[in-house]
């Protein structure tokens, strides 16, 4: 099936949308919860699996595929599908969930076939099918950041995909390596060859913040990256949230060790 053609754009710098204009007749499928505004006479359907044209053509079966296919990348079992029930254009708009950016991606202009992490997907035009692309080489599913599993994008339409922070839009050349932190990587193209190398030094390894591996990324093809990965913001925020309640006063005298100590005991009248 072929995937309906659509118009779109991109508002915002780092939260951003994604507003997809329909013809009648046209439909777009969403994210569970991804779903920012859309305008009257558009229907909102809820379907078993990815909701492309191959998984409700295949019967219960199919359905049951697309389903365990989304499942096994950690998404929902459903999909949402949005169509213009009306007879002039209409539109629906999607929004990014944390800060970053949305990406475009024709997959008829990079072969039908794109990869991606796997909480990656956004939305897409119907027929864009949402399957899974198993990491072939032990390596890179024990190590790699994303396990055995990503999304693997297919068809002829439009599809997007958001990155945490700032992105980076790469065309490696025949043989031309890139090492990036295994957390970075967004999407590839499926003829970017992708392993895991190890730092090469203990000290590095243990002390150099950075892990114990890096994704080799060697050309041909194109490849994504985003400057901070949301699973670093999470762990940074973490860390310096209050783990006992209270609050924490970073870069202050009056934190830490002198708040739970001198100042504690003025405030409760110990002054002697």
């Amino acid at each position: 099936m072929a995937a309906d053609v659509i118009d779109y754009e991109i508002f915002g710098s780092e939260m951003q949308y994604v507003e997809i204009e329909l013809d009648p007749g046209e439909a777009a499928i969403g994210e569970a919860g991804s779903m920012m505004y859309m305008q009257d006479q558009i229907g909102m359907d809820t379907v078993f699996g990815d909701g492309s044209g191959s998984a409700s053509q295949g019967g219960l079966m199919g359905k049951l595929l697309g389903a365990g296919k989304r499942l096994l990348t950690g998404e929902s079992l459903f999909t949402t599908i949005y169509t213009n029930q009306g007879s002039g254009k209409r539109r629906v708009a999607f929004a990014a969930p944390y800060p970053g950016k949305i990406v475009p991606i024709d997959l008829q202009a990079v072969g039908g076939t794109f990869i991606c992490q796997k909480d990656a997907f956004l939305c897409a035009a119907r027929g864009v099918s949402l399957g899974i692309a198993f990491q072939r080489k032990l390596g890179v599913g024990f190590f790699g950041g994303e396990g055995f599993i990503m999304q693997k994008l297919e068809g002829d339409g439009m599809a997007f995909i958001h990155a945490s922070g700032t992105l980076m839009k790469r065309d490696l050349a025949p043989g031309e390596l890139l090492r990036v932190d295994t957390g970075c990587l967004v999407a590839l193209a499926p003829s970017v060859q992708y392993d895991i190398e190890y730092v090469g030094k203990v000290k590095t390894a243990l002390f150099g913040g950075e892990g114990l591996f890096f994704a080799a990324l060697r050309g041909p093809g194109t490849i994504y990256l985003q400057s901070l990965p949301f699973s670093r913001l999470a762990s940074r925020v973490f860390a310096a949230a209050p783990q006992r309640g209270g609050s924490r006063e970073e870069g202050s005298m009056l934190g830490g060790f002198a708040a739970g100590g001198l100042l504690g005991g003025l405030l409760g009248g110990d002054d002697e």
